[in-house]
């Protein structure tokens, strides 16, 4: 399936409510996929490897979405075959004293990945205009204002070899529901539940608007935003596959060039 399935046009009007988060695009189970992600696989590690030896462009995953959306899912079942010396995950919380007494992009820029490394963000600096908008801690005119200038730092990204890769994992208040009850029920899963996430729930409506603001405002040609439907988990880990296979094989990577000559020598000296 082509990414322009999930890929969102930049400019273009969010709505949401209009997109299918149970959306498979007629595949039935994950035994029908489990082929081609096994070949998504061996070509994504194909991919880093090439990257971390070329040592010239890196990539950032920014991983988006409600509670119980899977973006830790995600990180472990979609990207979790990348070879962890070239994989970094960074998860944004609450910020910390010292990052809330820095301007809201800082604690974001320094965990940015390093040339030949992949980065995976697990909520983001977009954070900074989705719950602070929602709690009130910013207005529409300091949003817009911030929009302006994630826009600005992803372009300078960019401009340093970062590729960045935005994903918002697309789910339903139902499933939620359900997923947020499984999660008492289950003692295995007890420690995930969080009685925040229930007060956030209330929100639901001001969320999925803020996401859709978020989704046409900073959705650019280089550093789109994929919608990925979510209920099914098989097929959000397919989905993150086919993107993050796509944006490495976007980059035109090569092993660096050797000296034949010199090469040679060396052979030479190991006969």
């Amino acid at each position: 399936m082509p990414n322009s399935h999930f890929r969102w046009e930049p400019g273009k009007k969010v709505q949401l409510s209009n997109l299918d988060p149970n959306d498979t695009n007629a595949h039935h189970d994950r035994e029908e996929i489990e082929p081609n992600m096994t070949r998504l696989k061996d070509r994504l590690q194909e991919l880093q490897n090439m990257l971390y030896a070329e040592k010239q462009q890196s990539v950032l995953f920014v991983i988006q979405g409600m509670d119980c959306s899977g973006k830790d899912g995600v990180v472990k079942q979609a990207l979790g075959c990348l070879h962890p010396q070239g994989f970094q995950v960074t998860s944004f919380r609450t910020p910390t004293e010292e990052e809330a007494s820095h301007d809201f992009l800082w604690r974001a820029h320094k965990a940015t990945p390093a040339k030949g490394m992949i980065g995976a963000f697990v909520r983001s600096y977009y954070e900074d205009v989705l719950i602070t908008r929602i709690h009130r801690l910013i207005d529409d005119s300091e949003a817009k204002q911030r929009f302006k200038y994630i826009k600005h730092f992803e372009k300078l990204l960019e401009s340093n070899g970062v590729k960045i890769v935005k994903i918002f994992l697309h789910i339903s208040q139902d499933f939620q529901l359900a997923k947020l009850r499984n999660r008492l029920k289950d003692p295995t899963k007890r420690w995930k539940f969080d009685k925040n996430d229930l007060v956030e729930r209330e929100s639901w409506d001001e969320y999925q608007a803020a996401y859709e603001d978020v989704i046409k405002r900073c959705s650019s040609e280089s550093a789109p935003w994929y919608i990925v439907p979510a209920n099914h988990r098989w097929y959000r880990d397919w989905a993150v596959l086919q993107i993050a296979v796509s944006a490495l094989e976007s980059m035109d990577l090569t092993y660096p060039e050797s000296d034949k000559d010199f090469d040679d020598k060396l052979l030479a000296t190991l006969e």
